[in-house]
């Protein structure tokens, strides 16, 4: 008999301050406040269970709970998880404490301030992290015409800005075509699905540094997203392309026939993923 594993934790983040775009989290886009995208994302998905949102942001607090009520649990984080040094490994790792969480159960890390995700996002990273057996899954994009082999150094010591190659000798890597570089991906912030071991840092033979919470670095795997299938905002270029995208969506939708629907509620009996 095939055991039903145990639905998964969404951990939405949302840090009240921030520098390049004061109140993010709170400003409309697309007609609502930008948090509402990503709890609504996370309604959405089959594989989740429970949802939370660690915070400090009072705002936010009272539009979670107007909104969603009996959807949302609230984890009021604490100053120094909160500040412009704190990771947010830790503020996860502490909303885990928080709620009591099942190890068993996977998590979810979302950014409370990427209202733009491909719809199934989190449905794919979870079932990718029970078919990789993965400890980690993290989605990615291209990195389009901003690819490493065009980057360059500046060398801003003579009277001329002098040109020189990021990497080698040779300016561009000889490469001049898009088309003719090689992949290369960059992480999206659409999502992060992992084990809960692997976020309380219990794996054994991981090497420490920044980034262990994802797990061993041969157990990470990964999500590829179309160029610009998520908008992470941080500025406020980032804001209107944001707006703009989820206004088209709005429209397209608009434009075919729905069957009525009820408002979404987590799945407690979901089982895409497993630990």
């Amino acid at each position: 008999m095939t055991r039903t594993p145990p639905a998964a934790l969404a951990v939405i983040l949302a840090r009240a301050g921030s520098k390049g775009l004061p109140r993010k989290n709170t400003l409309a886009v697309a007609g609502k406040p930008c948090a509402l995208w990503t709890i609504d994302a996370a309604l959405a998905s089959r594989s989740i269970g429970r949802i939370a949102l660690s915070t400090d942001d009072r705002d936010l607090v009272a539009l979670a709970r107007a909104h969603h009520p009996r959807s949302v649990e609230i984890v009021e984080r604490p100053a120094d998880l909160a500040s412009d040094s704190a990771t947010i490994d830790a503020a996860a790792r502490h909303a885990l404490t928080a709620l009591n969480h099942n190890p068993s159960a996977p998590v979810v890390v979302l950014y409370a301030n990427v209202p733009v995700r491909p719809p199934g996002l989190i449905d794919r990273a979870l079932d990718e992290l029970a078919r990789a057996d993965a400890d980690s899954v993290q989605s990615y994009a291209p990195v389009g015409k901003f690819h490493p082999w065009w980057m360059v150094r500046i060398d801003q010591s003579h009277d001329a800005n002098a040109v020189r190659p990021w990497q080698g000798d040779v300016l561009n890597h000889g490469v001049f075509r898009r088309q003719d570089l090689p992949p290369a991906f960059v992480p999206d912030g659409g999502i992060i699905a992992l084990r809960t071991q692997a976020l309380t840092l219990s794996i054994p033979n991981v090497h420490p540094g920044p980034h262990a919470f994802l797990g061993r670095a041969d157990r990470r795997a990964a999500v590829i997203n179309a160029e610009g299938d998520v908008i992470d905002i941080d500025s406020r270029t980032d804001l209107l392309v944001a707006d703009a995208i989820l206004r088209e969506r709005e429209r397209d939708s608009a434009t075919v026939p729905q069957s009525p629907t009820t408002p979404s509620q987590p799945n407690p009996t979901a089982g895409a993923a497993r630990c």
